[in-house]
């Protein structure tokens, strides 16, 4: 690293000769060492002030130095910990029988409440209360699938269960944005992000089936680099809370609080089933959370740069997503 300038410039001879200064020190101009006091005082001053604003510097650079090692340490000590966990350190991973059981009393407890107004009123349990419910009922074996649109529901859950994993599916296809919401995710929230790859990468997919297979048959591509990469991580936990919302499309209309995943055999908890757009957005304002740029940009529904198109207003909000194509799902929700 340079050294800070000093603020005076260094000046060369180029001869060492007894030659007469080519500019000499006009009259009346007192020597350095006759230098007016106030001068002195002044020029001591400011590098005064410039030492004292490096060490303040240092000091906040230090203090953020610190305060990353800390949440690195506290972050490996709780995947330590959660890892000792699902090995069978406190307790096995229960059965699918026994996970259905589960998925029965949570049903119960959180689909219906029954509040003043007439008999039959009903209201399902908030978003808060179902996250509490699973990490009381799951803990270290509850994961968080985020496809990095946003940052809410990794933010809500971390509140209650910090440093929780939060499987990120890198399918290699997607957008920079995408990638630095997930890296912004991983510094500004008490989580675990977890990339969640498949066993293939793109050029060695390209190799094996050709180029852009996402064109010829999407069903496939989805399928090899997001829903079988994501069977295989979900199988060290018990239950995976998703992002998925009703409003989002029709597929999603009767998205279920907790339900029973038959392909996955976990739990799957869907705590923003009944959530707006507005009230994600609102929450995520209120929190100043990372949000996909993207969002600001014509994509309400973001998924891989090659299958997901800017929306024009009013369209239906995933109707930039393989545009075209008799499809509206990648395939882990379906």
């Amino acid at each position: 690293m340079s050294e800070p300038h000093s603020g005076s410039t260094a000046v060369v001879a180029a001869d060492s000769g007894d030659q007469e200064p080519s500019s000499p020190v006009p009259t009346g101009v007192p020597a350095a060492d006759d230098a007016n006091p106030a001068v002195h005082a002044a020029g001591n001053g400011f590098a005064s002030g410039i030492a004292h604003s490096l060490s303040d510097r240092t000091s906040r650079l230090d203090e953020i130095r610190a305060r990353a090692r800390a949440r690195d340490e506290a972050r490996e000590q709780a995947r330590e910990a959660h890892a000792y966990v699902r090995a069978g350190g406190i307790r096995r991973r229960r059965t699918p029988e026994e996970l259905k059981n589960v998925v029965e009393r949570g049903q119960a407890l959180l689909h219906g409440t029954s509040l003043p107004g007439g008999p039959g009123t009903q209201r399902e349990a908030s978003a808060e209360a179902v996250i509490a419910w699973a990490v009381r009922e799951f803990g270290p074996w509850l994961a968080v699938a985020s496809s990095m649109q946003d940052t809410v529901l990794a933010h809500l859950v971390s509140r209650q269960l910090p440093w929780v994993d939060v499987l990120f599916g890198d399918t290699g296809y997607h957008f920079a944005e995408t990638i630095g919401t997930r890296d912004a995710a991983e510094l500004s929230l008490d989580v675990n992000i977890v990339d969640v790859r498949p066993e293939l990468t793109v050029a060695e997919q390209d190799a094996r089936y050709g180029a852009r297979l996402h064109d010829r048959d999407p069903e496939k591509c989805c399928a090899m680099r997001k829903v079988a990469p994501m069977k295989q991580a979900l199988r060290n936990y018990e239950a995976w809370a998703t992002g998925l919302r009703r409003g989002e499309a029709s597929t999603r209309r009767n998205a279920p609080l907790i339900t029973w995943d038959e392909r996955n055999q976990v739990v799957k908890i869907n705590p923003l089933a009944g959530w707006t757009d507005e009230e994600v957005e609102e929450y995520a304002a209120r929190n100043g959370l990372v949000v996909n740029p993207l969002h600001d940009d014509g994509y309400p529904s973001i998924g891989c740069a090659p299958c997901t198109q800017r929306v024009e207003n009013g369209a239906d909000k995933r109707s930039g997503r393989w545009a075209g194509l008799d499809k509206v799902e990648c395939g882990l929700h379906a």
